[in-house]
């Protein structure tokens, strides 16, 4: 959460989990407004967490808009980055953690 931070207000930020409670190795950050989730694709994608590199994206399961978690998102996922428009989206997918 703190190295999400140096991108904007965070609102929520969420580590998918395992039934077990083991980490699915991504998960979901929430910021304040549209333009601190495009500047955190923007800057924070590609950078190192805890000595792994981690990717940055839009959120695909909350594209729509803010609004609460609904239910847990996939794991994995490859690179990517680049902000895919969804103008109103507050939310992004962090993976590799």
């Amino acid at each position: 959460k703190d190295h999400m931070r140096t991108a904007g207000d965070v609102s929520f930020a969420e580590v998918m989990q395992e039934p077990g409670g083991r980490s699915k190795g991504c998960g979901v950050v929430e910021y304040k407004t549209p333009e601190e989730a495009k500047e955190a694709i923007d800057s924070l994608n590609d950078t190192e967490l805890k000595g792994r590199m981690i990717f940055v994206r839009e959120d695909r399961e909350t594209s729509g808009g803010g609004g609460g978690r609904t239910g847990s998102a996939g794991g994995g996922g490859g690179g990517g980055g680049g902000y895919h428009g969804g103008a109103s989206s507050t939310s992004v997918y962090v993976g590799n953690l």
